[in-house]
């Protein structure tokens, strides 16, 4: 048996929109339920996401320390962003965050995982890369404002990650997913086994 997720859409009766605010909206959908009552959810509508676990050669793996409002805490993280634009290629924007945010650029690219963050609520679609072959990128800094402004920016070893999350110790969920999906890579079938970095994302389509 192969356990996959399948795509799957339920009828809407009726939606609204009763919030939109500058990247996100709440949505209230009426979804006819399996025994044919209507049930009403709301949910946050997300465009999508991009996260770059960057390793180095000496097994380091970079990390961005910020603050975080919704949940008063200052965050250790891998670097990450919103995909701007519709349809835009995810490894386009991967490749312009680790610019901005860490002013590094990687030569090998491949897909980590994809995840929906918080299903339950939020249609939030995230995609993880791995980053190697890293070297600082040319030109100016990318100037930073608001949060990014106080970032930390440091290279921790890999082991270092793993212990911190298994202690409950960071809790952001795109360095959580990735550094244990890098581990769980590295005792399965390699690194490079991973899925090439331009590979299909059905949740957020992309032109190659």
């Amino acid at each position: 048996m192969t356990i996959k997720d399948t795509a799957e859409e339920w009828q809407i009766t009726a939606t609204a929109t009763p919030f939109v605010g500058n990247k996100t909206s709440v949505r209230t959908d009426d979804v006819v339920m399996p025994g044919g009552t209507v049930a009403r959810r709301d949910y946050q509508v997300h465009p999508g996401s991009v996260a770059v676990l960057a390793l180095d050669d000496l097994g380091r793996v970079l990390v961005i320390r910020q603050y975080r409002h919704p949940v008063r805490h200052k965050l250790w993280e891998i670097p990450a962003g919103l995909l701007d634009v519709p349809g835009e290629n995810p490894l386009h924007a991967a490749q312009r965050e680790l610019y901005e945010e860490a002013h590094v650029k990687a030569e090998d690219w491949r897909v980590l995982t994809d995840v929906f963050t918080t299903p339950g609520g939020c249609d939030e679609a995230i995609r993880i890369f791995l980053a190697r072959d890293l070297s600082e990128a040319e030109g100016e800094r990318f100037e930073v404002s608001e949060e990014e402004a106080d970032m930390e920016l440091k290279r921790v070893p890999l082991e270092d990650l793993v212990r911190g999350v298994l202690a409950g110790e960071l809790h952001n969920n795109c360095l959580v997913v990735g550094v244990l999906s890098l581990v769980a890579a590295q005792h399965g079938d390699g690194l490079d086994a991973l899925r090439p970095a331009e590979a299909p994302w059905p949740a957020r389509p992309f032109e190659v």
